[in-house]
Parts: C-alpha cells; structure tokens; sequence
C-alpha cells in the first residue's frame, strides 16, 4: 500500500475542539494521484512508484518526451509528479489510482512543502539576532558582529549564520493529525499549519515519528 500523497494547500481556517477551545487547521486539496511509472531494481536500482498529481487544469503544451512517458501508462500528462518508496512485493502498477482515503481521521501525517520566499534578509529577521543598541552615535544597530577570528583560524567558520536567502526552501513539518478526509471531494484537513503559501504544492506522507509536538524548519 502507498504510504503518501501529493496535495496542493487550499487555505487556513480554524475550528473548535470538543472542550470548546479553538484551534487552527489547514485545508489540502489531496490527489487524486495516478502511478506514473513504478521502478524496479533490475531496471532503476531501486523500488518506488512515481505519482502525478491530476488537477483540473491539465498541462498544455507538453514536449513529445513528456507525452511519451505519460502515455506508457495510459494517463494525460500531469504539471507536478514526485517519487514515494513502496515494497518491493506490492502489487502497484503503472495506472493505478490513489485517493485521500488512504488516510483516516486521526492518523498521524508529515507535510513537507516549499516555505514561502521572503528574498534576502539580514541576521535579525532570519535569525533572531539581537542587534546593537538603538540610540543615537551608535553605528550598530542590525549588524551581524564579528563573524571569525583573524588570528586562528583566520576563516569564517562553516555554517555560520549569515545574512542570505530567506525561505523558499524545503520545509517538513512532523505528526499532524489528521482531522477530516473527504474522498468525494478530494480534501485533507489537519490540525496546525503547513508549508508554503496557498497553492503551493505538498507531500503528505503517514508519519512514522512518535512525538507529541511538530518538528519545524528553521526558516518558514
């Protein structure tokens, strides 16, 4: 059996528990999701299925490569396909159909997605630097401060927080609870937040973590 999906991330409400407080949610538009092509080890090296993500806008003007590969397994070409492992002795094919009732209300999910881009930022906002002083003469006010010694080791030190990039990376967020899965209507609600701004694409795999909490990125 598949252990995941693709989803695209609709929006963010909020609803009520049964002891009346309240609690965000995050409504994902899940599959359906066709096996694109399956990978064997005699032929890839390893197993694992490849699953397309057929929205109601179908891609145009695909390339006679990307026709090809589409038709071997009878299906219209997809704008977004991703790999999921399975074992070896399942019985999924090139074809085959999955929905969001693979999963159930209160199962444990993990959500991986792309952060939104937030451009180039300084060591306070992406960092949570404190800065220098605020008042007047005193020229240091959002800088980083010294990054290395000139002496020894006379470099900047690996993976030293720097100003840089901001988001737009790839963000897991671990053991979300399923709360709502609606095949007729292909959608996921789960407790929390996700990745990404509304639209953007998301794995929704069964999370294999036994944690109380969420696990976040650094940078969302």
């Amino acid at each position: 059996m598949l252990e995941g999906i693709i989803g695209k991330k609709v929006g963010m409400t909020q609803t009520f528990g049964d002891n009346g407080n309240v609690f965000p949610v995050t409504i994902i538009t899940a599959g359906p999701c066709t096996v694109i092509q399956r990978k064997t080890i005699e032929k890839d090296g390893y197993v694992a299925v490849q699953l397309g993500f057929q929205e109601e806008s179908e891609l145009k003007h695909a390339n006679k490569p990307i026709q090809g590969h589409f038709t071997k397994s009878g299906v219209p070409p997809v704008k977004f396909i991703r790999e999921f492992p399975v074992d070896e002795k399942s019985e999924v094919k090139e074809g085959d159909q999955f929905f969001v009732d693979i999963f159930s209300v209160g199962d444990k999910v993990d959500v991986i997605g792309t952060s939104k881009g937030k451009g180039f930022a300084g060591v306070i906002k992406r960092w949570g630097f404190k800065g220098g002083k605020a008042t007047h003469g005193s020229m240091f006010h959002r800088r980083p401060g010294s990054i290395g010694a000139s002496a020894y080791p006379s470099r900047v030190m690996k993976g030293k927080k720097l100003p840089g990039q901001m988001g737009n990376k790839r963000v897991g967020i671990k053991n979300l609870t399923v709360l709502e899965a609606d095949k007729e209507k292909n959608l996921l609600v789960v407790k929390g937040s996700v990745p990404g701004a509304a639209g953007g694409y998301l794995l929704i795999k069964k999370s294999k973590h036994k944690m109380d909490t969420p696990i976040k990125g650094k940078e969302e």
